[in-house]
């Protein structure tokens, strides 16, 4: 799994560019210097579907943003159909596009990250296009780790990969 979750980091930036500071359980911790993002990612351990889905939660120093999640979906949904997130006993419905998800606002992503750190798994639930329900579930064991380890890289502005606003 570890392996897995380097392959899908370095799938996402050239890999000069990328800085990592630890696998944490199922969780990455990883830096991109253009534009600067600090993120901790992870791959669901039960996909849905085909795709080369995965969690993230960024912090983006440049746009004063912290904490954002955003989640590929292991396939594409039905345009109409809702996507939630479930952790432990809490549910939050999520803005989607065709195969990506993320919360509607820095209130939501919050919410979602208190509950991702006091959780044991989470699962994302939608319908494909055919309309069949799937879902992508994801261990948390490490995740608040990682998503602590991808904040501090920012405000240290390790190796000039994330660099202060």
């Amino acid at each position: 799994m570890r392996y897995a979750l380097l392959l899908l980091a370095l799938l996402a930036a050239p890999l000069s560019a990328r800085e990592t500071f630890g696998i944490f359980g199922s969780w990455g911790a990883f830096a991109d210097p253009s534009p600067a993002r600090c993120y901790a990612i992870a791959q669901p351990v039960q996909a849905g579907g085909a795709g080369q889905p995965f969690a993230s939660i960024a912090t983006w120093p440049g746009q004063g943003a912290r904490n954002q999640l955003h989640i590929r979906l292991s396939r594409a949904r039905d345009a109409r159909a809702r996507v939630t997130v479930s952790v432990g006993e809490r549910r939050f419905e999520l803005v989607a596009g065709a195969a990506d998800a993320w919360a509607a606002d820095a209130r939501t992503d919050a919410a979602i990250v208190t509950a991702i750190r006091a959780g044991r798994s989470m699962s994302v639930e939608t319908l494909a296009r055919t309309g069949q329900p799937f879902a992508d579930v994801y261990a948390l064991r490490g995740a608040a780790t990682a998503i602590d380890a991808a904040a501090l890289a920012c405000i240290g502005g390790v190796k000039g990969a994330a660099q202060r606003p």
